[in-house]
């Protein structure tokens, strides 16, 4: 559980660091639609971050799995947002990592899904 709580800490640095570069470097080369695109992926980051903290310090391993999602899930959702405006600023060929965003949120989705099974089972 100790790796959650180090894990969600790394998470949450970097949920802060791409939301204050989004909000200060990348407003100049970004849309304000894309903007928006890019700091929703910075809220899910720290959203499942806080989550990782919350479970590392529960210590309960029944909520390890879910962990786990939510961990891989993050990375896939919101990192692929990341990459998709980091390629294109770069004009890199960056459309192959649309279909990862949702692929990410079905994973963070199973994550809640399993978490609420394992706190109301006995």
């Amino acid at each position: 559980m100790k790796r959650f709580i180090t894990l969600g800490a790394l998470m949450g640095f970097i949920a802060v660091a791409l939301g204050a570069m989004a909000a200060h470097a990348l407003k100049e080369v970004l849309s304000a639609e894309e903007i928006a695109s890019f700091q929703t992926g910075t809220r899910y980051l720290m959203y499942h971050a806080i989550v990782l903290l919350v479970l590392g310090f529960t210590g309960k391993e029944q909520y390890t799995l879910s962990g786990k999602l939510f961990f891989v899930g993050s990375l896939l959702f919101s990192f692929s947002i990341f990459f998709i405006y980091f390629f294109k600023l770069a004009g890199m060929p960056y459309k192959w990592l649309g279909p990862v965003t949702p692929l990410g949120g079905l994973i963070l989705l199973l994550g809640w899904i399993l978490l609420f099974i394992r706190s109301v089972k006995k």
